[in-house]
């Protein structure tokens, strides 16, 4: 029982970090209806800002929070006011976005690949090896602080979303983008702001796997392939099912790891999402759409 409740621990820090990372995502897609294949590219890209910033400034990863959430927001203002407008209303707005994006994430990986070379990096504070035991349990002190880091810009989130006026703009596009437009909401202006806050919450979790994970530019793939199947699972476009199913993922990634060997543990996110397919294809928390 030990053993099994030592497991669940370390999957439910992993899982508020996957949270964090899967809640930008599904964002962009409960606003914006935006398959964002290119989200993974930008975390990794986010990693190299912050093991650029403990490298060559001292910086501890946290400290880089403060650079990555405003300069991947200006990004995102960027990207989106760049690439999407011009295909707004498009029948086929979903397909062209996950082409656009996919083209996207091969454009940023090349430029990752020719600036910093295939070579796996991390940063390495001194907690990063560091433990904290209770009894008979340990806590890695990386996976904790990041899982408090990312559980604080959640909430941060959420109050942004139900406490300000720009938040009600966007709960309310996400539930029905047409109506909102009819009383008054400037979807455009949501939509880029919203992009912008996906971009910035990839840009915190960018600074906060830079020490748990080892990355280099390809490795978005894997990432993005793990956060597609933790929003399927809880449901496209909800932030509450992207963090339930981010908890669940981890710590059923955590167990087959410990039963089967860490080969298998990628292998969690796929069944599951092969499942969820077969039996809800809409998630735990997502709604059917209506046809006609």
């Amino acid at each position: 029982m030990t053993h099994f409740i030592q497991v669940l621990i370390l999957g439910l820090l992993l899982g508020g970090v996957y949270a964090l990372m899967a809640s930008g995502l599904t964002l962009m897609f409960g606003v914006m209806r935006i398959v964002n294949l290119a989200h993974g590219v930008f975390i990794i890209g986010a990693c190299y800002v912050a093991f650029f910033l403990f490298r060559e400034l001292g910086w501890d990863p946290f400290v880089s929070l403060a650079v990555t959430m405003p300069l991947f927001f200006l990004i995102g203002l960027g990207v989106y006011t760049l690439l999407f407008p011009r295909i707004e209303g498009s029948p086929r707005f979903g397909e062209m976005t996950v082409l656009l994006t996919f083209a996207l994430a091969l454009i940023t990986e090349g430029l990752l690949s020719f600036a910093f070379t295939g070579t796996f990096r991390s940063t390495d504070p001194s907690y990063a090896t560091e433990a904290i035991r209770i009894g008979e349990f340990f806590i890695p002190t990386a996976q904790f602080y990041s899982s408090i880091t990312s559980v604080i810009l959640l909430i941060a989130l959420w109050a942004f979303l139900y406490f300000s006026r720009t938040g009600y703009a966007v709960r309310a596009t996400m539930q029905n983008r047409t109506a909102a437009q009819i009383v008054g909401v400037n979807v455009r202006r949501v939509s880029t702001i919203s992009f912008g806050i996906g971009m910035a919450l990839a840009g915190a979790s960018g600074s906060l796997i830079s020490f748990l994970f080892p990355f280099f530019p390809a490795r978005h793939w894997q990432w993005i392939a793990i956060l597609l199947a933790l929003i399927v699972l809880g449901g496209l476009g909800s932030l509450k099912g992207a963090v339930v199913g981010a908890l669940l993922l981890a710590v059923a990634a955590g167990l087959v790891s410990d039963q089967f060997g860490p080969t298998w543990s990628p292998m969690t996110f796929f069944g599951a999402l092969f499942l969820i397919l077969l039996i809800r294809p809409q998630g735990l928390f997502g709604h059917r759409e209506r046809v006609g």
